[in-house]
């Protein structure tokens, strides 16, 4: 964990920077990992270890109509690049995850959130597969260096509430005891 910290930090720094300006976190995730991404967008929508105001944030992997409807009218390749087209903004943050890092769905929707102009924070294990190739400079890239997809998810977890802890400092300040 210490090897991430400070990409950890850099991306609650992104994702705070973009929130307090009025933007959104936009996210998704391959298999397993798009569990990860609902329960992310979920805590910042709600709330994380404390009440507080809810935060925008969009889990694209959570809509069964859109992703059967994209799917079926063009490619399953497109489910999560095509929904960004639409409902991303400049300055807005996309967040995908994906264990080996080689999700076709999830590194075309890097290549769309770039179009948009949105920040870009990947969670990748292994060697970062598609993914880490499909990023560009000022991305962050947060992977996990384990091959096993069990142990990858469980570290995205911890990065995620780490997250969630890191934004809601930045933006709340820190709880009172």
């Amino acid at each position: 964990m210490a090897l991430l910290a400070p990409a950890i930090v850099g991306a609650s720094e992104l994702i705070t920077t973009a929130l307090l300006r009025g933007n959104k976190v936009m996210c998704c995730g391959a298999a397993g990992s798009g569990g990860l991404a609902q329960y992310f967008a979920a805590t910042l929508l709600n709330r994380f270890e404390r009440e507080r105001p809810g935060l925008p944030a969009i889990a694209l992997n959570a809509d069964a109509q859109a992703l059967s409807t994209i799917a079926s009218n063009s490619n399953y390749r497109e489910v999560y690049a095509k929904q960004l087209r639409v409902l991303a903004q400049e300055g807005d943050v996309f967040l995908a995850l994906c264990a080996n890092g080689n999700s076709k769905n999830t590194t075309e929707a890097i290549r769309a959130a770039h179009d948009r102009g949105m920040g870009v924070i990947i969670l990748t294990g292994r060697d970062g597969g598609d993914m880490a190739a499909a990023i560009s400079e000022g991305d962050i890239e947060l992977r996990v260096p384990a091959q096993s997809v069990a142990r990858i998810q469980e570290v995205h977890l911890l990065i995620l509430h780490s997250l969630c802890d890191l934004i809601d400092i930045q933006i709340f300040g820190e709880e009172e005891s």
